[in-house]
């Protein structure tokens, strides 16, 4: 049967040994079965540049071109990792998207995004997150020493935890009226995104008929996974205390 994979928010880092394990098992065993897999953002926790090259950015490009000789592999940025750029994307057999993007899944137009631009409500992010999609923040970021990137990206870390503190869930949440308007901008019924950290399938109405909104789960306790085939939405687990790096 065919299907299709969609994952997002793995927050990959060195210091959380299991999620990766997660991953490589998951590209390893079930991603080569798909017809295609979508990574819908924040696969890292950070991302400071692709000159930033460690062997724990090299083992995850590695594994992901591995899968890429036998899936195609669609990437769209998330607010921890819009600074990944096509080098690192092609070094893991990715193929870069832009933030909105519509495909044809199964018959059914289908609108892909991380969904941090529908949390309309935090307007203290939404006003960095103009500025830092800006053409002249990314390059000036990057054109600062590794050290100096890495530093500024630890204090914001910081901060984003201690105002997540502070935020009512509504206001972490996606506007309802935002996810209704971009709906109706590309012609849509269909919406599957990440960010929230909520796994759900709802369903709604834009322009008077039926609608669904899917979205992803973070990887901090299990694997988070959407399988869609031609019939049905699936969202799946993956235990962590199962996996192995093989």
């Amino acid at each position: 049967m065919n299907f299709t994979y969609f994952i997002s928010d793995l927050h990959l880092s060195e210091a959380y040994p299991d999620i990766t394990r997660c991953l490589l098992r998951f590209l390893n065993t079930d991603a080569p079965k798909a017809d295609a897999l979508y990574v819908l953002g924040d696969l890292f926790d950070v991302w400071i540049g692709d000159d930033n090259i460690t062997s724990f950015n090299e083992t995850i490009a590695a594994a992901f071109k591995t899968l890429s000789k036998s899936t195609p592999i669609y990437f769209i940025h998330g607010n921890r990792d819009f600074a990944i750029r096509r080098g690192w994307t092609e070094k893991a057999g990715m193929t870069l998207l832009p933030e909105q993007f519509v495909i044809d899944l199964y018959g059914q137009q289908t609108l892909l995004t991380h969904g941090d631009e529908l949390c309309t409500l935090d307007v203290e992010y939404q006003k960095f997150r103009r500025k830092s999609r800006s053409w002249w923040w990314p390059k000036l970021m990057l054109a600062l020493p590794l050290w100096c990137r890495r530093k500024i990206a630890e204090d914001g870390r910081k901060k984003s935890q201690l105002k997540q503190q502070k935020l009512t869930n509504e206001i972490m949440d996606v506007t309802p009226e935002e996810v209704v308007k971009v709906m109706e901008k590309y012609a849509v019924q269909r919406l599957i995104h990440g960010h929230t950290h909520r796994p759900n399938i709802h369903t709604l109405k834009v322009n008077g008929k039926p609608a669904t909104r899917v979205v992803l789960g973070d990887w901090y306790e299990q694997g988070s996974i959407l399988k869609v085939s031609p019939t049905e939405l699936l969202l799946e687990k993956r235990d962590f205390s199962t996996t192995s790096t093989d």
